[in-house]
């Protein structure tokens, strides 16, 4: 007699698969698209708006996972390592972009990376005083 598992049809293989949608390995990348979908819509946001050091460590994040989630963590997961790939795509493109916009200002590479690194210093908020405690 013939196993049931070799007539379940794709859809139940899939479900019961050990990345199926019964486990954290499934609907963990599921939600991490929204990191992309934000990354996609921040295309719209003026540069000088940009986070160096965000889109940093969202590119990081995405070249690292990727190569773990598709080659060597087992079980595979293509869907962890696709979500990785665009995630490390769009913020590799917004670190394109903040560099693009740096030296067109007129910037050297060194202070270029210094912008990305520590942000703009001409716009650095104020620090508050600091307050101090008085027993009356």
């Amino acid at each position: 007699m013939a196993s049931t598992a070799q007539h379940a049809s794709k859809f139940t293989r899939f479900l019961n698969s050990e990345t199926g949608p019964r486990t954290v390995h499934f609907w963990a990348p599921v939600f991490k698209w929204a990191l992309v979908i934000a990354g996609i819509n921040d295309l719209q946001r003026p540069v000088e708006k940009l986070s160096g050091t965000q889109q940093i460590a969202l590119f990081a994040t995405g070249a690292i996972w990727t190569r773990w989630a598709g080659f060597v963590i087992k079980p595979r997961n293509p869907l962890l390592a696709s979500v990785n790939f665009f995630l490390g795509a769009v913020a590799g493109y917004q670190l394109i972009r903040i560099v693009n916009y740096r030296r067109d200002v007129g910037d050297s590479p060194m202070q270029v990376f210094k912008y990305i690194i520590k942000g703009d210093p001409t716009k650095q908020k104020e620090q508050a005083p600091p307050v101090s405690i008085e027993n009356k």
